[in-house]
């Protein structure tokens, strides 16, 4: 993929969207939101980060031990 490209997909994805769905979770009921709060929607934010930080670490490991159980072969 173009690097450019990537970085205007993951902008993006990142910026807008992230506010948009950040907004629907915390803004309250009476304005179109789910009424979660900041602190409770942060949170929600920030275990998704996490998890898809440590997911993509297993993911690599894995892939990394794959490459050298193949070079030892």
């Amino acid at each position: 993929m173009d690097s450019v490209l990537a970085f205007w997909l993951a902008y993006i994805l990142t910026r807008p969207l992230g506010a948009s769905f950040g907004d629907l979770l915390s803004q309250p009921l009476e304005y179109g939101g789910l009424g979660l709060g900041t602190i409770l929607t942060s949170a929600i934010f920030l275990l998704c980060i996490f998890g898809l930080v440590a997911f993509m670490t297993v993911k690599q490991d894995d892939s990394s031990q794959a490459a050298l159980v193949e070079r030892s072969d």
